[in-house]
């Protein structure tokens, strides 16, 4: 299977068949959970059957989803699914600002070093940029949840904070570009 059409599938079935299930009961997270559940381990699942292994993203973010989808119908409180988000974001932050104690560069450099070749000083201020976006979208999807409708958080967990991340990955392109190694 193409790599890229693989990618596309895991990422996104799971969130087409939520999306599904969510608007077509009624717009209940109870119903609409445990279908998301399901179609993030078949993703994982196929992942690891045609690429041999899990990237480690895909695999928190399925662990995460399974763990606070779980919680969200045992008790039947959806906190528990909206919390999700700010606690993988935080996650994210807290593994780009104590990863450089573990690794002595920039846990950023040892995820992407070999696709963008960038001084250490680059490595660090763009390390520091997407530690400091992902605690933005920690707070962002706090305030969401907690002063607006359960439609409307539904809505910008996909289709707010997706643009959003395009959009501050594509800021990072002149920065990228003003710490570029050439490779000649």
């Amino acid at each position: 299977m193409n790599k890229s059409i693989l990618k596309f599938i895991t990422d996104f079935g799971p969130l087409a068949i939520f999306f599904f299930y969510y608007y077509s009961n009624d717009k209940n997270l109870a119903v609409a959970i445990p279908p998301l559940i399901i179609a993030t381990l078949v993703s994982l699942i196929l992942v690891w059957f045609f690429e041999k292994k899990i990237p480690p993203m895909p695999l928190v973010s399925g662990v995460l989803i399974t763990f606070f989808g779980g919680l969200t119908i045992y008790f039947n409180d959806p906190i528990f699914i909206y919390i999700k988000p700010t606690i993988i974001n935080i996650m994210f932050a807290l593994a780009l600002f104590f990863g450089k104690f573990f690794t002595k560069e920039p846990i950023l450099k040892k995820i992407i070093g070999k696709s963008i070749l960038l001084t250490d000083l680059g490595w660090e201020i763009l390390n520091k940029r997407w530690m400091f976006f992902f605690l933005g979208l920690a707070l962002l999807n706090e305030f969401i949840w907690r002063t607006q409708s359960e439609e409307f958080w539904v809505n910008f967990k996909v289709w707010g904070m997706l643009p959003i991340t395009i959009i501050f990955t594509a800021f990072q392109i002149g920065l990228i570009n003003k710490y570029k190694i050439n490779d000649e």
